[in-house]
């Protein structure tokens, strides 16, 4: 199948060939003629899907549309469409595809982007003449709007991609806030790589008779990666990173870890071993991490070290590897982490690293994400270390968000331990 089948006009079409793509994605083939059609929509696929150019080119198409019927251009542009993303820096992909694919059209379509992190001047000012349609993180929209630089009262179709990245990062009450701002009757564009309780929830509320869409993992659609799950001590694990960069010539790797002293220590440990590494963090200033990822893109750094909240939302075509030098939190996170590499038909590798202590949790990611991996032992890395016994307060759940016990499950085993002692 090719894009000419969904409906597409010929300058769309045109734009998605010169962009080197001749066949629609799975979740692209049913997303495409639902939204053509006025449809809400509730759409899940995996991480590198191509769930972007499933809403933005029929949106696109709809801008057309309405552009064409106006007798003239306007004096200030009315955002039509709202886009809103979790990051910054998917705020930037998102509008840059979209300006890509309007760039040829006959009609001028005006695109708007907003995220925090950088001064909001100049995004007040670029919003001045309009904006047909609006890519931004919640927070800043809000921001923009309490300072009447944007109004949302005409917008026709919103959008939320990542929807369950959205929730989990806590932009509810944020986005509760923007949906009141909106016309009561509009066309709801929910994609998401997973659907978690708070995303069912959410999508109830907001849609009316959607096009439900899941795309399930199979061996036709499913992302050419290959996992695999390095057993370590956690001291050693600098060590081997090193050892695997070095003897398999890796280029460009993208290295998770939980915290940003640890992307800093990870990183600095690297570079001083002769390997071209990078932190990459949410305490960055937007035009540092901006110009790391664009140098990393170029190839000009081999490793970059990132945490999981400044790491969604990149999308490095071409990146052939991923590794988990601290375990996710989540399967969700462990789900999105991976999906960094096997982009758009490539292949991929991702490598865990499993430590004494994470072992129980590593065992539950894979439950949950339903594979079973081999635990390999590397020569020269052979782990000593044992895992720590189970206790009323390690109960085996690894310490995996949502299973982990709170302080008062805490409070409530030592309470039941003291008379024990006292006896």
């Amino acid at each position: 199948m090719n894009f000419s089948v969904l409906g597409l006009a010929p300058a769309l079409k045109s734009a998605v060939t010169d962009m080197g793509l001749a066949h629609p994605t799975p979740v692209q083939v049913e997303a495409i003629p639902a939204v053509l059609q006025g449809r809400d929509v509730l759409a899940q696929a995996q991480t590198g899907s191509g769930k972007t150019l499933a809403y933005v080119l029929p949106v696109l198409q709809l801008l057309m549309a309405t552009a064409a019927s106006r007798d003239e251009a306007p004096k200030k542009r009315i955002t039509q469409v709202l886009v809103l993303v979790p990051t910054r820096e998917l705020a930037t992909q998102v509008s840059d595809v979209l300006r890509d694919l309007a760039r040829p059209l006959t009609q001028s379509i005006k695109v708007g982007t907003l995220f925090g992190g950088v001064s909001m001047n100049p995004q007040m000012m670029s919003l001045r003449s309009g904006a047909d349609v609006v890519v931004a993180t919640p927070g800043r929209l809000l921001d923009v709007v309490d300072h009447n630089a944007l109004n949302l009262g005409h917008v026709q179709h919103l959008v939320l991609d990542e929807a369950d990245r959205l929730l989990d990062l806590g932009f509810t009450e944020e986005l509760q806030r923007v949906l009141a701002l909106l016309p009561a009757r509009r066309q709801n564009l929910l994609f998401s790589a997973t659907f978690a309780p708070a995303v069912q929830g959410l999508a109830e509320a907001m849609l009316h008779n959607p096009a439900r869409i899941a795309i399930a993992h199979t061996e036709a659609n499913a992302p050419d990666i290959a996992q695999r799950a390095l057993q370590v001590d956690e001291k050693s694990r600098t060590a081997l990173l090193r050892h695997l960069i070095t003897t398999h010539a890796w280029k460009r790797v993208l290295v998770f870890v939980a915290t940003r002293y640890a992307c800093e220590h990870v990183a600095n440990k690297l570079y001083k071993a002769g390997v071209f590494a990078t932190a990459f963090h949410g305490e960055m200033s937007q035009g540092a991490r901006q110009d790391v990822l664009a140098e990393f893109k170029e190839e000009r750094w081999e490793v970059l070290v990132t945490t999981d909240l400044a790491a969604r939302g990149i999308d490095i075509a071409q990146l052939p590897v991923v590794v988990n030098y601290d375990l996710p939190r989540s399967a969700t996170d462990y789900t999105h982490r991976i999906g960094r590499t096997g982009r758009a038909g490539a292949q991929g590798e991702a490598v865990s690293f499993v430590t004494a202590t994470t072992l129980a949790h590593w065992q539950l990611i894979q439950k949950r994400v339903q594979v079973q991996l081999p635990l390999e032992v590397l020569e020269g890395f052979e782990p000593t270390e044992v895992p720590p016994p189970l206790s009323p307060l390690n109960d085996g759940t690894g310490g995996i968000k949502g299973k982990r016990p709170s302080k008062k499950d805490k409070l409530r085993a030592l309470a039941a331990q003291a008379p024990q002692q006292k006896s």
